[in-house]
């Protein structure tokens, strides 16, 4: 089940959610692609929650948070993150406007990693990856537009079709993977390099801050 498209607000142009789909893709493709050289990039500017849980004096650790947000492990993980970016976050900028949703990005992301190093403190496996912040993006989308079309991409062994559900249903349908998945990873372990606990703490801290971002309704 893939989403491919929504209902998104005509005649505004998301800038911050294009530039923030550009930024990804700059740096992966600025990233090193030897295999030695990106574990190296990514032990380097990934978040590692056991150097932050230490609360190390080094500021330039914390800096990572910011920096793991834009880095990819391959082709896929990046086209994964960004078509759920290009297909939900336009209507959250429209929500809340350009400058304040480049904020409550970071902020949500922020809030991803944060929940990621409380409940697996001593993992040192580099967190990289926009899924946090986009998260958080998905639980703002739910409390803002619960009955928006969503067209979802649904595989039936080889038959393929295109049906359109609200997106109480597909959000949830993607919570509950979440969920199912972070039981089955051994209470938030990461399973295959994936930072579950981070999902559902960016996810969260969409749905709980949109309304203390949202100042003034952008659309009626």
């Amino acid at each position: 089940m893939i989403p491919i498209a929504d209902e998104s607000p005509r005649r505004y142009v998301p800038v911050i959610n294009y530039l923030l789909i550009v930024i990804n893709i700059v740096v992966f493709f600025y990233q090193p692609h030897d295999l030695e050289a990106k574990k190296l990039f990514f032990t380097s500017y990934g978040l590692i929650p056991s150097y932050i849980s230490h609360f190390p004096s080094d500021f330039i650790v914390y800096t990572n948070i910011f920096s793991s947000m834009f880095i990819h492990a391959d082709i896929m993980h990046l086209l994964g993150n960004l078509l759920y970016l290009w297909i939900f976050g336009d209507n959250i900028e429209y929500v809340l406007g350009h400058l304040r949703y480049f904020v409550f990005y970071i902020v949500v992301g922020i809030g991803a990693a944060f929940m990621q190093v409380l409940l697996v403190p001593e993992s040192s496996i580099p967190m990289i990856g926009a899924s946090g912040a986009i998260s958080g993006v998905l639980g703002a989308y739910l409390v803002k537009f619960p009955r928006n079309r969503v067209s979802i991409l649904l595989f039936f062994f080889i038959i393929i079709r295109v049906i359109k559900v609200p997106a109480v249903l597909a959000i949830s349908l993607w919570v509950l993977f979440q969920l199912y998945n972070l039981y089955f990873s051994g209470a938030g372990l990461e399973q295959g390099g994936v930072a579950w606990f981070a999902h559902i703490g960016g996810f969260l801290s969409g749905f709980i801050l949109i309304k203390l971002f949202e100042w003034y309704p952008r659309y009626t």
